[in-house]
């Protein structure tokens, strides 16, 4: 044949099978889908709820760490806390009345208060309760300066001033207005604290760098030492520090507020409790993954499971297939991606619930919804690894059915 001519097609060029492209792949694979689609749908529905737990537990893990964020942000990672630890023979200590002073006068903290628990004092609603109910509230001595120190917000009423801190009025911590059954509209009302009936005269919002608050009854300095018999030492002093200068004077607040016995005495970062609460929440989260792993495996059984029982019931389509032309490579590329079709609608349906559990709860919550990319482009990677893996043994067994075989089948 001489150099630009053209060789004629031959009969071997009508029998060359012919090439599935991408889209031709992707409608062959529906097919199986369409004819069967209840049990296409629970297939997916295995998959999607591996998906959907895998991508929940992520989702709220980081809703919760954004929230902690926001939380750190807005109360500062500075506060610092001293308390009264154990004497060298195991009895607590106590703090001396100059530690506050003492505290105050370190040139790094920009402002420090405290609070003294008051004892034998219990919070009860009237003097019908019975006194062994004390429902686990305290009553303390709070200075004036304390609410803008910690960083606490008044959910209603008024805080403690130098005037009303003189008379038998108190604040109540978020948890003890709740066990004492005082809402917004019942400020003003009288609460027993040890023998004295004193007026709530304000309700506090929650205090995560101050939990003590929560479920305590404050009343003025002046008035417990006068009324309740608070001896005067403090029993937490809170400070707040030059952020870069938190680590310094951490080291140093033992010895100021008890150069006597600096041993004695316990210093804290509340932030830093938080932090910790966080990352013992992480282990939890873990194993919520693995439970929603196990889950996706379960639904990659249940697509296996269904692509093995299709390739039974479609063998005089196998056949039918392989007698108009069709290779086995691909009769088994159709299989594979039925398949792989199979499990990335369940991926993406899990995907969704997934998001939308994470959005419900972080909504309840009040927390900023996060859902980081990586987590749904990973249970979406997964999702085609399980399809790939389910699909492989039916597809390759698809492919070695001979048409006449195939045809011969009931």
């Amino acid at each position: 044949m001489t150099a630009g001519t053209h060789r004629p097609p031959t009969d071997a060029d009508d029998l060359r099978p012919a090439r599935l492209r991408p889209r031709d792949v992707v409608r062959v694979g529906l097919v199986g889908l369409r004819t069967r689609p209840m049990r296409a749908f629970l297939s997916a529905l295995g998959i999607a709820i591996g998906i959907a737990a895998m991508v929940a537990v992520v989702g709220i893990s980081s809703s919760s760490r954004a929230e902690l964020d926001r939380t750190l942000d807005a109360l500062g990672t500075n506060l610092l806390t001293v308390s009264p630890g154990q004497t060298l023979s195991g009895g607590n200590a106590a703090l001396p009345d100059t530690a506050e002073r003492m505290i105050g006068r370190i040139r790094q903290v920009e402002s420090v208060s405290a609070i003294g628990e008051i004892k034998d004092a219990d919070v009860y609603r009237n003097d019908k309760t019975p006194r062994i109910e004390t429902n686990g509230l305290a009553a303390y001595a709070a200075r004036t300066d304390l609410r803008a120190t910690v960083g606490v917000k008044l959910r209603s009423g008024t805080w403690l001033n130098d005037a009303v801190g003189r008379y038998p009025a108190t604040v109540l911590g978020t948890t003890a207005a709740e066990r004492l059954g005082i809402g917004h509209a019942k400020i003003g009302t009288q609460v027993l604290i040890g023998k004295g009936w004193f007026t709530v005269v304000g309700i506090l919002d929650e205090a995560p760098l101050a939990p003590e608050l929560d479920s305590g009854a404050l009343v003025g300095w002046s008035a417990a030492r006068t009324q309740l018999g608070f001896d005067g030492r403090p029993t937490t002093i809170f400070s707040r520090t030059q952020d870069a200068h938190v680590e310094q004077v951490s080291e140093m607040l033992g010895a100021t507020a008890n150069p006597e016995a600096p041993g004695e005495v316990q210093v804290s970062r509340p932030s830093d409790a938080l932090a910790a609460k966080q990352a013992a929440g992480q282990a939890f989260t873990g194993l919520l993954l693995g439970v929603g792993a196990v889950a996706l495996l379960v639904g990659g059984v249940g697509v296996a499971n269904t692509m093995v029982i299709s390739v039974l019931e479609r063998r005089a389509e196998i056949g039918l297939r392989r007698s108009l032309g069709a290779t086995r490579g691909q009769i088994r590329t159709q299989f594979l991606a039925e398949s792989l079709l199979l499990s990335a609608l369940g991926g993406l349906g899990g995907a969704v619930l997934g998001g939308a559990a994470t959005a419900a709860f972080a909504r309840y919550q009040g927390w900023p919804m996060v859902v980081p990319a990586w987590a749904v482009a990973g249970g979406i990677t997964a999702t085609l690894a399980i399809g790939a893996l389910a699909g492989l043994y039916p597809a390759i067994r698809a492919a070695r059915l001979s048409p006449t075989e195939a045809l011969a089948a009931p």
